[in-house]
């Protein structure tokens, strides 16, 4: 981990906070509890117990592992539908096949995000390729689900494919930390993911002692969560580890540092940072829908039910 990565930070745009821009205080951290998804694989639920006021647009974020699969072991999830929001997976290390009642699907590996819009809905199924169910080895991943607007709810479903290679690198002044831009943009520089609900989403690795502040949108939130290792967060430096959410409040830089010592299980701290402009629209959410009103989520319900949402092909060639 990770598997997108440079020889030398130093080559890449550099990028800190005005040294006048207000930082933002933590308001909170908390601990991720452990549960299981789909057919047993491990997550950890990055935003339990984190009132939605703060994470608006955002839903829920899992994390999927770390993970050492022994042959025969790795699991995925079985069909299921979605409604009415969008479903990113990003994959640190391993694969992952997806595939939809629509055609779509493909393969996303290390350093590959799938960005799926489930606007309107589809029947949709994730699950590792044959030959990891064989071989077992690593898996490690997070899965973010982002709201849609009222208006955007109902549009028709999409994907993007965004391939490690694609995303944006940039660093700090002095090296210390390897930024990667999977969504939005950061100090004017954009990555590949293109959101309907304006959102920053980003991947940062911080060898032991670095330290960064970043320009952080205003009217953005903000959020830090810990895939591993030891640190701290905001000027006042709140203690954080792996597993545990940060929730910053205003300001225009967001500021994140690296303890001198990391534990045994990883070199650097690993965080994933991610703002979003909330959408501030009544939300209800049930299972695997996210809809306005409570009329509309029995709709979705009744759609699903009724196979409107697709059907699952004949031959798929995943989750036989």
């Amino acid at each position: 981990m990770p598997a997108v990565t440079v020889e030398n930070p130093l080559t890449l745009p550099r990028v800190a906070a005005p040294a006048d821009a207000p930082a933002r205080p933590v308001l909170t951290v908390t601990t991720a509890p452990s549960g299981f998804e789909g057919e047993g694989f491990p997550v950890r639920r990055a935003f339990a117990g984190i009132s939605y006021q703060y994470l608006d647009p955002f839903i829920m974020m899992d994390q999927m592992g770390e993970v050492e699969y022994a042959p025969g072991e790795p699991k995925g999830t079985p069909w299921h539908p979605h409604r009415g929001f969008e479903t990113v997976t990003y994959i640190i290390d391993g694969t992952f096949d997806h595939q939809d009642s629509q055609g779509g699907g493909g393969t996303i590996t290390n350093g590959d995000t799938q960005w799926m819009t489930a606007g309107a809905g589809l029947l949709h199924i994730e699950a590792p390729p044959e030959s990891l169910v064989v071989s077992g080895g690593l898996f490690h991943g997070l899965q973010l689900w982002v709201n849609l607007p009222a208006a955007d709810k109902m549009m028709a479903p999409r994907y993007q494919d965004i391939r490690g290679g694609q995303v944006q690198l940039l660093t700090s002044p002095d090296g210390g930390a390897l930024l990667r831009v999977i969504a939005g943009e950061l100090d004017g520089h954009e990555g590949p993911g293109i959101t309907h609900t304006p959102i920053t989403m980003i991947h940062a690795t911080l060898r032991p002692g670095a330290e960064i502040s970043l320009p952080w949108r205003e009217d953005f939130n903000g959020l830090a969560y810990v895939l591993a290792g030891r640190g701290t967060v905001g000027a006042e430096r709140r203690p954080v580890h792996t597993g545990q959410t940060a929730v910053f409040g205003k300001g225009g830089a967001l500021t994140v540092r690296a303890d001198e010592k990391q534990d045994g299980n990883t070199p650097d701290l690993e965080v994933v940072l991610l703002g979003g402009r909330p959408i501030r629209e009544p939300m209800a959410h049930y299972g695997p829908f996210v809809m306005n009103t409570q009329a509309e989520l029995r709709q979705a319900f009744e759609d699903f039910q009724a196979g409107r949402l697709g059907t699952i092909p004949a031959v798929h060639g995943m989750g036989e």
